[in-house]
């Protein structure tokens, strides 16, 4: 199910000069609010968890996710370069089952390690805070990466589709409608960063059990579509 060409590939694709200096730029806006509110503020459990929550775990998890799901095959559709690896003797699901592990990997990297190194800045880990946000992203990185790459396999708007529902249906209805929040990747990472954090330290609209299961069906209902979707799928030369 893995196949180590098609990955080298992917990422090649996703580090790109032009692709991971954008990986690059969140990440970095991360560390240095870490840095000037820890400055200003001291080590605070609450604004720490507000950092964490409201930057890296709200905007950057899922914005990466869109940039390395949707890159991770996206433009090769777009331009038909994605001909050639369909050429190849390897199954399709194959090709989107390495293509997701790299779309994860990159997401983690970018985003999981930047949101510990933010959370021991801001407040040393008081609470597990650091920790507990760390796995959220962690755990996030997995849905986003197959959401968004299934957005990149079923349409050519996809980064716009990603940006939708990152920005606009998680941040703002997210933030508005509490029946939204339940069907959130934000709010299941976050469930599960509840049960690691100290009480109260952390809150999600979503229980546990149920998190998990959504977390679970949904990345490998995606995968899954994405895999046929990339079966039937008909390049321009081909019509």
């Amino acid at each position: 199910m893995y196949d180590p060409t098609v990955a080298r590939l992917t990422y090649r694709a996703l580090l790109g000069r032009r692709r991971a200096a954008i990986l690059f730029v969140l990440p970095a806006l991360l560390v240095a609010l870490a840095v000037a509110v820890r400055a200003f503020a001291g080590a605070d459990d609450q604004v720490a968890s507000n950092v964490l929550g409201g930057f890296a775990i709200a905007t950057m998890v899922p914005l990466i996710g869109v940039i390395a799901g949707t890159g991770a095959i996206g433009p090769e559709i777009d331009d038909g370069s994605i001909v050639y690896l369909l050429a190849k003797p390897v199954k399709r699901p194959t090709i989107i089952f390495t293509k997701l592990i790299v779309a994860i990997a990159v997401t983690m990297v970018f985003s999981a390690l930047p949101t510990l190194v933010a959370g021991l800045i801001l407040n040393g880990n008081g609470q597990q805070i650091a920790v507990a946000y760390t796995i959220a992203a962690l755990v996030a990185s997995i849905a986003y990466s197959a959401l968004f790459l299934l957005l990149g396999t079923i349409s050519r708007h996809a980064v716009v589709l990603g940006l939708v529902y990152a920005l606009v249906w998680e941040a703002l209805f997210g933030s508005l409608v509490p029946g939204a929040r339940t069907l959130s990747v934000q709010q299941w990472s976050l469930a599960i960063a509840e049960k690691v954090g100290r009480d109260g330290a952390i809150t999600s609209d979503v229980g546990m059990p149920l998190a998990t299961v959504l977390l679970v069906g949904v990345t490998v209902a995606a995968t899954w579509y994405a895999g046929q979707k990339l079966r039937t799928l008909k390049l321009a030369g081909e019509e």
